[in-house]
């Protein structure tokens, strides 16, 4: 049986193995990540990714579901976390019509502030976390190898 078999009833023991492999490379990566923002005082890397999105988007704004679509977070999380961006004065609500059904979520400069805070911690953990460990050669395949799973 092959990876592309039509079969999909039982996995195969490679396919098995790179799932444990993927499964764990994410946890122990995100932990180390996590614990570097920890230690740097900074938040934690959900809030990264919210404000990133955020910023690449047009005009700094995002409606919820957009950010949904972007981020890995579940919808109940997402609506959490946003109250807490809001509380620290990184993202504001803004009504998206006239009877305030709906509401973007606007990156402040103070979010875009953390944003960049957060990348100075951010970019040497991915190096030294992910980039130390492979050539720039594996790195490509790997990422490669990921964009058929996605």
């Amino acid at each position: 049986m092959n990876a592309k078999s039509a079969d999909n009833s039982e996995p195969t023991a490679a396919a098995t193995r790179a799932w444990i492999g993927l499964m764990r490379a994410q946890q122990r990566t995100l932990s180390a990540i996590e614990r570097d923002f920890k230690a740097a005082g900074l938040p934690p890397l959900g809030w990264y990714d919210v404000l990133w999105e955020l910023v690449k988007a047009e005009d700094g704004r995002l409606r919820p579901f957009e950010i949904e679509a972007r981020t890995l977070l579940a919808q109940y999380n997402l609506s959490r976390l946003i109250d807490r961006l809001e509380r620290e004065g990184l993202v504001q609500r803004e009504a998206f019509d006239e009877d305030a059904r709906g509401c973007w979520v606007v990156v402040t400069d103070k979010g875009r502030s953390m944003r960049e805070r957060m990348w100075q911690i951010y970019a040497p953990s991915i190096a030294r976390h992910v980039g130390a460990k492979l050539s720039e050669e594996e790195a490509s395949a790997l990422a490669s190898l990921l964009s058929k799973l996605g």
